[in-house]
């Protein structure tokens, strides 16, 4: 296979040291495969690999050493290429793609690219593919929050409904939405996510646009739960998709924009339904009758295009409507070659190849990931209720309908400027656990600030407070992506993915039900329990998840640090460990 770069800008080769390539970095990443340089080869094999290749761009640093340091920029006409173990023969063959893989012919262990070929192609990826993906995203989005502006224009008066009727529903969604992510994903992967979910879009946009016959109780819960059961496993399903196209450390930055491109969603909402909810009154419906029909034949047309808009992989964009595709042969060498050296494991399933019954029992059991579990099922509790509740709490403060919708726009413009910068702290400073401590940090001032005022505040300083806890940095994708980095292979990805996505569903569940009708309009009980959760996450969860894996890479790297070469490699030709069970993986923290 040809390198791709004349052979003048290749340096000689020399022996290098087994088992993987290495600069003089510790022993072990802090995620990802162990990388050893002290170890010598195996006298029968030498590892031979050119030097002009980059060192994996998975270095942390501490935060004062980010703070006040300068990163020099790479010289553009350099090699982007980076150290894998595809550049030792020794142990190549154990991460070597399957047969199935379906973008193995384009895989090239010898290509060499320059950082402006990679920089040139990432920014192709995120026109064609990620651009796409949030505005799917965005599409949900829509459709999963418009009860909320529906809420404002009297929603529950004209279905006679109560404030626990509204909680139920939001149960009954989240419920269903759960129940659905584990099945979501096992279609996904045998229909393949190009295909599922542009399905899953259409069939949620005609649920939400029925909406606009809404009766009473029992349509409502039906449509709730309807609408749960189709949206769940999407968001495991476009992360699994985009994985296809992002090393491990470029995804965050894209999960941080999927959920910006949710609080630009959430701001765009609130003009939709401004405008929309002034049609209270046509042919005798109410306002948010016709929200729900707009914005669902919004979203359905979003779904149609979407058919058109996910290609199955890299090497797969040509097709009858798109002859010329999206990459030339160079750049999906390039796109494959890079993600395989980023990650290995990616090359273990075909795109559409379901999962058994074994891989899924394996990765339900993966106990190192129950504490990623656990920090989704509580992080999202404290701002939970304050979110779900502001436009109702505004119209309860005096606010208009339209006054109240224009009203939560500044919390989501806020939102989308401090998730983007706690995402970009945390992966350059490389830290997950303790920087994720940042939204819990936030809403705890908030919260006692809200609790501590007094029965009849002003509308304008409750609305600060609030605007100001909203705005708070949400950590969702550096968790999202942790979970993912952590679990280590595409099976178990997939359904580590959806378990952790239920956990945050759950949390929705219970947070749902913490501000009650007796507790009203102050909700004190409530914020007394978000602001006791606020505090375990912050002293004891985060914490503790820390301590967790710095404890389990030290338990790794003591087995594995004694181990001879040829035990290591005798180790990678026979274990029957997949995944981050394996002796060279390390746990990101």
């Amino acid at each position: 296979m040809s390198s791709g770069i004349p052979p003048t800008s290749i340096v000689d080769a020399q022996p290098v040291l087994s088992p993987l390539l290495s600069s003089s970095r510790p022993a072990s990443l802090s995620s990802g495969y162990s990388v050893d340089k002290k170890v010598q080869p195996s006298p029968e094999v030498q590892s031979v690999v050119v030097t002009d290749l980059a060192e994996p761009d998975e270095e942390g640093t501490r935060f004062t050493e980010w703070l006040f340091s300068r990163r020099a920029r790479p010289d553009p006409d350099s090699i982007a290429t980076t150290r894998s173990v595809f550049d030792d023969p020794v142990l190549a063959k154990h991460y070597w793609p399957k047969d199935t893989y379906e973008n193995l012919h384009r895989f090239d262990p010898d290509a060499r690219w320059t950082h402006r070929e990679e920089q040139a192609l990432i920014r192709k990826i995120d026109w064609k593919v990620m651009l796409w993906a949030a505005v799917s995203f965005s599409a949900l989005n829509l459709d999963r929050g418009n009860l909320s502006q529906a809420n404002s224009d009297n929603f529950l008066g004209d279905l006679h409904l109560s404030t626990d009727d509204f909680n139920w529903g939001n149960s009954i969604f989240r419920l269903t939405f759960l129940c659905a992510e584990l099945p979501s994903q096992m279609v996904s992967k045998r229909v393949g996510p190009d295909r599922w979910i542009p399905m899953q879009m259409c069939a949620w946009s005609i649920v939400t646009l029925a909406q606009f016959w809404l009766s009473g109780r029992t349509s409502f819960f039906l449509c709730r739960a309807l609408l749960g059961f189709i949206q769940g496993g999407f968001i495991p399903d476009l992360i699994l998709y985009l994985s296809y196209f992002y090393k491990k450390t470029e995804l965050p930055y894209r999960l941080a924009l999927f959920w910006m491109s949710s609080n630009l969603c959430t701001i765009i909402a609130s003009f939709i339904a401004f405008g929309v909810l002034h049609m209270r009154g046509v042919l005798g419906k109410s306002g948010w009758r016709w929200l729900f029909l707009i914005e669902g034949l919004i979203t359905l047309v979003v779904g149609v295009m979407t058919f058109f808009r996910m290609p199955p992989s890299p090497t797969q964009t040509r097709t009858w409507f798109r002859p010329k595709g999206w990459f030339n042969e160079r750049e999906e060498t390039i796109v494959v070659s890079r993600i395989l050296r980023d990650d290995p494991t990616k090359g273990d399933m075909h795109n559409r190849e379901g999962l058994t019954l074994k891989r899924l029992w394996t990765a339900l059991l993966d106990y190192d990931l129950w504490p990623i579990y656990i920090l989704g099922l509580m992080f999202g509790i404290p701002p939970g209720p304050p979110g779900t509740y502001l436009t109702l709490s505004l119209r309860n403060l005096g606010f208009s309908t339209f006054q109240t919708n224009l009203l939560a726009i500044p919390s989501s413009v806020l939102g989308i400027i401090t998730m983007f910068a706690i995402t970009f702290v945390s992966e350059r400073v490389n830290d997950r656990s303790i920087i994720s401590m940042a939204q819990d940090l936030w809403t705890l001032p908030f919260l006692i600030a809200i609790y501590c005022l007094p029965s009849n505040p002003s509308p304008w300083v409750y609305y600060g407070l609030a605007s100001g806890l909203l705005s708070y940095p949400y950590t969702h994708p550096i968790q999202v992506a942790w979970c993912s980095r952590n679990a280590g292979a595409v099976a178990s990805r997939t359904v580590n993915a959806s378990l952790y996505n239920m956990f945050v569903q759950a949390s929705s569940v219970i947070y749902s039900q913490i501000y009650r009708a007796d507790d009203a309009p102050q909700y004190r009980r409530g914020n007394r329990v978000l602001i006791s959760i606020a505090v375990v996450n912050v002293l004891v969860l985060y914490p503790g998840t820390k301590a967790y894996y710095v404890w389990r890479n030290r338990q790794r790297e003591k087995t594995w640090g004694a181990m001879t070469p040829q035990e290591r490699s005798h180790y990678l030709s026979t274990t029957k460990d997949v995944g981050n069970r394996r002796l060279d993986f390390r746990f990101a923290h």
